[in-house]
């Protein structure tokens, strides 16, 4: 054993004596005794520490290098760890672009379609396409061409562009599944880029391709949106007809359009919502899901990656997951919300409390965290006709401070949720989450709308019909991921509700009627009767190129898919757009493959979408220049509301001047024509010449502008700017502006209390005098014809400024204003503040004077803690 021999130092501790065995004969050693060995500490002495354990003190140094040789070793495992994540970063970033040149260097296979078509020569981008398409159809590129001409008419297949979608949609149209399962394989990805860009653009200069067909390449090239909405909405999962369109926008941004690049991580993003796993982050993950985990396989690439905006996605077609606790109750799992740095907090009377939200294809979820973890977690059901989702504010005791939350009802005040989502760099995640909620919100209310009921037998004489609400929510999951997708590639949408489907449509102009055509795509089907009832198909069902106003007929769609008339319970359609759109809606022209495919036309969802796209750019075209004109300040709105009144100002200032004399010609030339038609009964022409005369003066204006004659800045109105003012100055002006229009209420509620006292007999005497005067009036208009009266009126507004009459007025008017000064105010009480929770009920302040010595009054009792009223008159 290794003997060790310190020299302590001299702050160590002396070791404890040991007595000696046998007890009693040992006796003290004293000071001044003789000598003796030199004490154990002495300095510069050897301490043989007889009397310490030697094994204790090696076992504690081992530990000891033990531990900082292992604080080391993970310390430099840390640092390797950290450069071999950047170096294989940077290495997958390098193969990543080396494979996407190579990706873009397309092998092109042989040759066989006819490049001259009846409108010109095939380019190679059609060339190519069409050759794919044909090798993965099991054909070749001249036997599809020769197949689709003897399919479409001569104007449908002489175009080239209708070639590359035959070839195109035939292949899609063999699968039905919510996501294209070929798009796993990037050979496809690029290949449907390609068709976009054939699409696009598919007749060429020349037939000189020869050359071309070695260093065909698709990089550095752009697909433009019409190609986009027309072929990315053809695939399943990829897009949506009715927000391909902003799809495309929110994916290219400022960008001049879609990049391989681009697009293949979009397909990327989207593929991982697909997969049959979690991604997500231990660290901030619940006990539940880590259980989960445990038995889940997940490769090292998923668990590296972490969603950016803490939405952990998770596959919702494969896979169902259940708890025995009912925490997920058989329900697809679409996005869940949990960050230490940006927490989900929701908010009970004044106190918020963090937890992790879970966001199913029926419900959200909420496991409040406590201190001994997470409680049992709460649900609201989103299945409800009535459920409702929208932006709020919170705050702590009770102010508005926050605008980051959202109020999320199940259709009563009592299961009301106000959530909200964090984020310190502004509003986009709770936007986020307001679109996933308010789709599944949505997708359900359009279900009960326009689909059958679950217990409906007509289910099962339409085949398929009872997988349309299945379909429907994988629908709305779909928009859910896409959107999911576009945050986690920093490639939101300023307005994220526009791209998701259901969300959008219940708010869109002609949106009702897409919804409409999405329900005969989803519950209509052929039909499972017997013959005797398909024979009577003729009487009682109508094609949707017939007359749809009767109420007995069902709905077919461009396949030959029935809708049943019995589903149609919703009020919209009855609408007149609606009829109008049903009796316009077959496909006249072009090669139908299924209900959303159609070569060289549109489908009834497209038809639909066309006419929504074209009313939202009128309503979005309105409110942008509502937007522009809405100007902030009080001063700079009053100037504008001063400029826009100032015709009518004008018109008024030149009747004064009339009722003036000022210009005697002009004054008498009006009193004539002002009788002619009083007293020749022409009273009953003069507004609708009125209203002639305003037409045809818009119209004149109208073909004036046309013409150019009028200018470009005709119409616009001009005001000047605001001087410059610090924020002193702001808040004088705001405070003189609020003094002004607090005097103007108090004189206006002054005059109608003078009112109510007269019409409520406050002072008799008035009222009896107002009476009679009324009596008198009523009598006169009874016995006098109208035409008179009216022209003494006219006489008496005209002679009022004149010599001989003036003084008259002016003592009339004298009279009365001294008699409505007389009148009192009706008496007003203010009842104190009562806060809800409180028993005591304060009295009321009257407004009335009171007697002298009883100056004591309701001030007494005011609430020195709320000073707040209610003012009842």
């Amino acid at each position: 054993m290794l003997q060790l021999r310190l020299q302590p130092p001299r702050f160590m501790p002396l070791p404890p004596r040991r007595r000696v065995a046998g007890g009693g004969h040992h006796r003290r050693r004293r000071r001044g005794g003789g000598a003796g060995p030199p004490p154990p500490l002495a300095l510069r002495s050897q301490w043989r520490i007889p009397d310490v354990d030697a094994d204790a003190v090696q076992e504690r140094v081992r530990s000891w290098l033990s531990r900082a040789r292992g604080a080391i070793v993970d310390a430099a495992s840390a640092a390797r760890e950290k450069g071999r994540h950047k170096e294989e970063a940077e290495g997958k970033k390098k193969r990543r672009k080396e494979a996407l040149e190579e990706q873009a260097l397309v092998a092109v296979p042989e040759i066989t379609v006819e490049r001259r078509v009846g409108r010109g020569w095939l380019s190679l981008d059609a060339i190519v396409v069409i050759e794919q398409f044909a090798r993965l159809n099991g054909l070749t590129g001249r036997k599809v061409q020769r197949i689709f001409e003897a399919l479409a008419p001569d104007h449908v297949h002489n175009d080239a562009r209708n070639l590359v979608e035959y070839c195109c949609f035939r292949y899609l149209s063999r699968d039905n599944s919510d996501l294209h399962p070929s798009l796993k394989e990037l050979a496809f990805q690029r290949l449907i880029f390609m068709t976009m860009l054939a699409w696009e653009d598919p007749y060429g200069e020349d037939d000189d391709t020869e050359s071309s067909l070695d260093n065909y390449s698709i990089l550095g090239r752009l697909v433009g949106e019409d190609a986009f909405v027309r072929i990315g909405s053809a695939v399943a999962g990829v897009a949506d007809v009715s927000t391909a369109h902003y799809l495309f926008r929110a994916l290219v941004g400022s960008e001049k359009g879609l990049s391989l690049d681009l697009w293949t991580t979009y397909i990327g993003e989207l593929l991982k919502f697909y997969a049959p796993v979690f991604t997500v982050e231990y660290s901030t993950i619940s006990t539940r899901f880590r259980m989960l985990l445990v038995n889940t396989t997940l490769s090292a690439e998923y668990l590296i990656s972490v969603f950016t905006d803490t939405c952990y996605r998770v596959h919702h077609g494969r896979q169902t997951h259940k708890s025995g606790d009912h925490f997920f109750s058989d329900e697809q799992v679409l996005c869940i919300g949990s960050s230490r740095k940006r927490p989900v907090l929701k908010w009970e009377e004044n106190t918020a409390w963090p937890g992790n939200l879970t966001l199913t294809n029926k419900a959200l979820y909420f496991e409040a965290i406590g201190l001994t973890g997470t409680n049992k977690p709460m649900r609201l059901d989103l299945t409800n006709r009535n459920s409702r989702v929208e932006k709020a504010k919170v705050g702590p005791l009770g102010s508005k401070l926050f605008d980051s939350a959202v109020s999320v009802s199940s259709g009563s005040v009592s299961n009301e949720w106000t959530l909200e989502f964090v984020d310190f760099g502004g509003e986009m995640r709770r936007d986020v989450w307001l679109a996933f909620i308010s789709e599944i919100i949505s997708v359900y209310r359009f279900i009960n709308e326009y689909g059958p009921r679950d217990d409906d037998p007509a289910i099962h004489r339409v085949y398929g019909a009872h997988k349309g609400k299945k379909t429907a929510v994988s629908s709305a999951a779909n928009s859910i991921a896409r959107l999911q997708s576009l945050q986690f590639i920093r490639r939101l949408y300023e307005d994220p509700a526009k791209l998701v489907q259901f969300s959008y449509l219940s708010n869109a102009p002609f949106g009702d009627v897409v919804l409409q055509t999405l329900a005969v795509k989803f519950w209509g089907g052929p039909l499972t009767t017997n013959s005797k009832a398909a024979n009577q198909r003729t009487s009682q069902w109508h094609r949707p190129s017939e007359d749809s106003s009767s109420v007995h007929a069902h709905i077919f769609d461009i396949d030959g898919s029935v809708y049943l008339r019995k589903w149609m319970t919703s009020p919209s359609w009855a609408s007149s757009h609606s009829a109008n759109f049903w009796r316009n809606s077959s496909v006249k022209h072009g090669v139908v493959l299924s209900k959303s495919l159609v070569v060289a036309d549109k489908s009834l969802v497209e038809k639909a979408m066309v006419a929504c796209r074209e009313k939202s750019k009128i309503a979005e075209k309105t409110q942008a220049t509502i937007v522009a004109a809405t100007i902030e300040g009080i001063p700079s709105n009053i100037d504008l509301f001063k400029e826009l009144i100032l015709p009518f100002a004008i018109l008024s200032e030149n009747f004064e001047k009339l009722k003036r004399w000022e210009n005697p010609r002009s004054t008498a030339c009006f009193l004539l024509v002002a009788y002619t038609i009083i007293f020749r009964n022409m009273l009953s022409y003069v507004f609708p010449f009125a209203l002639m005369m305003m037409a045809l003066s818009m119209l004149a204006l109208k073909g004036l502008k046309e013409q150019g004659r009028l200018g470009r800045s005709f119409g616009k109105v001009t005001i000047k700017d605001q001087p410059p003012s610090n924020t002193i100055q702001k808040i004088i002006a705001l405070k003189e502006a609020m003094a002004s229009v607090e005097n103007y209420l108090q004189h206006l509620n002054v005059s109608l209390l003078k009112m109510r006292t007269i019409f409520l007999a406050g002072q008799p005497e008035v009222t009896t005098q107002v009476a009679l005067v009324l009596l008198a009036s009523s009598a006169v208009l009874l016995v006098v014809p109208f035409k008179y009266v009216l022209a003494f009126f006219i006489f008496d507004q005209f002679t009022r400024e004149l010599e001989f009459r003036r003084e008259m007025v002016k003592a009339f008017m004298n009279f009365v204003k001294e008699r409505w000064e007389s009148i009192h105010a009706a008496p007003v009480v203010v009842l104190p503040y009562e806060d809800s929770g409180e028993n005591k009920t304060l009295p009321a302040k009257s407004t009335q004077p009171t007697k002298s010595g009883s100056v004591q009054s309701s001030d007494t009792y005011m609430n020195s803690k709320n000073g707040t009223y209610t003012l009842d008159i």
